[in-house]
Parts: C-alpha cells; sequence; structure tokens
C-alpha cells in the first residue's frame, strides 16, 4: 500500500476514534437532555455542498431541493465487502425505526466514491441486497461530476486508494436548515439506534 494512502486511513482511524470520545463527552455533559447528538459533534457553520448527481434508478438529485429535509449523506463502493455493507444495512435499520412522519422528513443519500465499480447495474444490486432499495439513494457518476463532491466533503474516494475497502465512510447528518450537526463513524458510535436517535434530534 502507498505510504500517502496508509497516512490518510491512519488518520481516518483517528478522527474516528476522537468522535467517540467527543460524543461520549457530549453525552456526559448534557445527561437527561434526551436531545444531545450521540455521534461526534460537526463543525459549527458548514453546510451541505451543493450537487446535481442521478441515482441508481436514473432519478436526478438535487441539493437545492432538499431544503426543509434532514439529509442522511455516506460515501460507499459496491465492490466493498468490509465496511460498505455494515453501514448501508444500519442506515436501513435506522430509517425503519422512525415513523412514518419522520421518514418523510429525511432523505438518505450514499455518494459513489469509485465511478468505474459504481454503475447503475451495480449500484441497484448493492441496495437490493443490503436492503435500502427505496430508501437510499446511490449516487453516482464519472470521476469529473464526484470529485468536486468529495473535494467538498473532504473525503478519501476509492478511486483513489485503489482498494474497493479502503475509502472514508463517515455517516454525516445536515440539519432542516442544511447545516451540518454531527457525525456517526462505523465501529465507534455508528449503531442503528444512535443513528436513528440523531436523525430524530435534527428533525427537531
Amino acid at each position: 500500500m502507498p505510504r500517502r494512502y496508509a497516512l490518510a486511513l491512519a488518520a481516518i482511524g483517528a478522527v474516528a476514534l476522537m468522535g467517540a470520545g467527543l460524543a461520549a463527552q457530549r453525552l456526559a455533559g448534557s445527561e437527561g437532555s434526551g436531545r444531545a447528538y450521540r455521534g461526534s459533534p460537526a463543525p459549527a457553520g458548514i453546510s451541505l455542498p451543493a450537487f446535481t448527481l442521478r441515482d441508481e434508478s436514473g432519478g436526478t438529485v438535487r441539493s437545492a431541493e432538499l431544503d426543509g429535509k434532514v439529509v442522511l449523506v455516506t460515501f460507499l463502493e459496491t465492490q466493498c465487502e468490509e465496511s460498505c455493507p455494515i453501514v448501508a444495512r444500519q442506515i436501513g435499520q435506522a430509517l425503519r425505526r422512525l415513523g412514518a412522519s419522520e421518514r418523510r422528513g429525511v432523505t438518505a443519500l450514499a455518494f459513489s466514491t469509485h465511478p468505474g465499480d459504481d454503475t447503475p447495474e451495480a449500484a441497484r444490486a448493492f441496495v437490493r441486497r443490503h436492503q435500502v432499495d427505496g430508501e437510499l439513494h446511490y449516487l453516482i457518476g464519472s470521476e469529473h461530476e464526484l470529485r468536486p463532491v468529495w473535494e467538498e466533503f473532504e473525503v478519501l474516494p476509492a478511486l483513489d486508494t485503489g482498494d474497493a475497502n479502503l475509502h472514508s465512510v463517515p455517516v454525516r447528518i445536515f440539519d432542516a436548515s442544511g447545516e451540518w450537526v454531527a457525525t456517526l463513524h462505523p465501529g465507534a458510535d455508528l449503531s442503528p439506534d444512535n443513528l436513528a436517535h440523531d436523525l430524530r434530534v435534527a428533525l427537531g
């Protein structure tokens, strides 16, 4: 593995552990309030980046049309066999914990991290296989279309590492005003219960 990618992955792991610690501190500091995010708090003042991309079914998803929605964002690779299947299933389980009115207020998005692997057919098969068909929009496109999105979100894509299992895979929540409010990390604070809880907090 190239040294730069090893360092990048080490940084991703460190951020995940730090995020879990921050989440624990936040919970401890507001015990009993019932309103704290269980994921790590996001930096203040960062909004959902602008994008227009197709999903696995050929529909167009525009950030400008998500105003008033709580938006869940993650980053996946259809050939990933480690974190991606777990994250997708946990997202599906969290969404199914929400009531019908709550669910209408949430849009869940997965951005491709490898355009070559994430064809429409592969993306459709992925969402079916991991039981998030109709619940998670798998956003795909060319490198030209996706590269600005990766840069805006500051994530490491699988395209750059050359390994389907090696990429950033945070789960971020943006509230109805479009502000980034929390991040959950696989292997640390991400679970269906924690994610459902934080979506409800973001819904207000």
